[in-house]
This record gives structure tokens, C-alpha cells and sequence, in this order.
């Protein structure tokens, strides 16, 4: 079976080595040592534990039917007449959006605030966060 060290579980998860490594001393997620003696998470655990993360209540979670979301931070924005492009970078990922400039600033978007794409299908939206 597939094993993942704490770094990526983390990289895997969307969240910091240490965030990781603190979740494991809880004991939310099974470790144990492989055979170099690193600390390790089996990968039903991990894959378990993931969907277990992205179920839990989340409070400012807004309601979308766009179920692919990827919090980030915008990087880009090309504004024309009539059309903008908006890029985010969310963790590895660099999503880049073609939306209407009025759109871009309804939402006030900027370089440098964080914001959120969904995606759904073909399409990705924008969510000021």
C-alpha cells in the first residue's frame, strides 16, 4: 500500500508540513515509522481523512453549487474594455479566469487579496474571500 510522508500528506492536503505534523500529534490522522524511520500515513488513512476534512463544518463556507474549489490569492489581472483576466495561484495550482471587467470590479478584485476559484464543468468563478 501506498505510504505518504508528513510533507506530502500536506502538499496532498492544501496545508503546511507543520499543520500536518500537528493534526497527526492529535491524533486525527494514523501514523507510523516506515522502515528509514521517517513518520508516515498510509494512504486509505490519508484518502479517508481528506474526505473527512473537506466534509467538516466550515462557517464562512459560502453556498455554490460549484463543488471544486480552490482558495488562493490573485496574482494577475489584464483588465480590457470589456473582458478581464484573473489568474490565482492556489497552492501548486495557477487557475486563470476570463470574466467581464465589471465583474472583476464588483468584486474588487485585486493583486494581492485572497479569493477563491470554483470550477464546475467547463466554467470557473470567481469568490472574493
Amino acid at each position: 500500500m501506498q505510504s505518504y510522508t508528513i510533507g506530502q500528506a500536506a502538499r496532498l492536503l492544501g496545508v503546511s508540513p507543520d499543520t500536518a505534523r500537528r493534526w497527526a500529534d492529535a491524533g486525527r490522522v494514523a501514523t507510523h515509522r516506515d522502515e528509514s524511520g521517517r513518520r508516515v500515513i498510509d494512504g486509505k488513512s490519508l484518502a479517508a481523512f481528506s474526505v473527512e476534512i473537506a466534509q467538516s463544518d466550515d462557517d464562512d463556507a459560502s453556498y455554490t453549487s460549484a463543488r471544486n474549489a480552490f482558495p488562493g490569492i490573485v496574482t494577475g489581472i489584464k483588465l480590457g474594455d470589456i473582458a478581464a483576466q484573473v489568474t490565482i495561484q492556489a497552492g501548486p495550482h495557477r487557475l486563470v479566469s476570463l470574466l467581464t471587467r465589471e465583474a472583476v470590479e464588483e468584486l474588487g478584485l485585486e493583486v494581492g487579496m485572497q479569493a477563491t476559484a470554483r470550477v464546475k464543468s467547463t466554467s470557473v468563478h470567481i469568490d472574493r474571500t
